[in-house]
């Protein structure tokens, strides 16, 4: 048993039977929140787009990868995990990384036998929570079988977080900051 389960708002979020009585909106557990493209993209939603390859110039973005001038990005994942639970939480966060991480990660992509090493990366979206005028320093990790790869923080409260994991509180308050604000459909049956 993880110490969550003693929370009757934990239970309502994860019970995918359970209709909210003001509203009958359904919860099923923790949802994840991706990014469409790095903060620093200056020409609109790729989803809005309607293309796969959003190329503007020489600027381009696809659900993966994004150049702007000469900066590279590569969509990564960043886990959260819940703590009082066997959960994560992941943001879908851009980084910015060098040409050469980011020709090695396409290189790894379209070749199966070689393996990404990761490298130096810089977190290139305001995470709601862990907002700051500094850009965050992360290592970038090779993810497993094909998966995107992970951003892990060097330092400061997100590298706190991702240590030590965020609270049932902390996680809605992080969805209530990117407008999804669950928290009155979670306080009684």
């Amino acid at each position: 048993m993880n110490l969550l389960d003693l929370d009757a708002r934990w239970k309502r979020f994860n019970d995918e039977n359970r209709a909210c009585p003001c509203c009958g909106q359904r919860f099923s557990g923790i949802f994840d929140i991706g990014y469409d493209h790095p903060d620093i993209w200056p020409h609109g939603d790729l989803v809005e787009s309607g293309q796969t390859d959003f190329q503007v110039g020489e600027d381009r973005l696809t659900a993966e990868l994004c150049k702007v001038d000469d900066h590279r990005f590569i969509r990564c994942v960043l886990p959260l995990p819940v703590r009082g639970s066997d959960e994560v939480f992941f943001f879908g966060p851009w980084a910015s990384v060098t040409p050469e991480t980011f020709f090695a990660y396409i290189d790894t992509a379209t070749d199966p036998s070689k393996d990404f090493e990761g490298g130096a990366a810089w977190l290139m979206n305001d995470l709601p929570g862990f907002e700051t005028s500094d850009v965050i320093a992360c290592d970038l990790v090779s993810g497993a079988g094909g998966e995107r790869p992970s951003l892990i923080a060097q330092s400061g409260p997100l590298a706190e977080a991702q240590k030590s994991g965020i609270s049932f509180d902390q996680l809605l308050d992080i969805y209530a900051a990117s407008g999804t604000d669950i928290r009155p459909h979670l306080t009684s049956d």
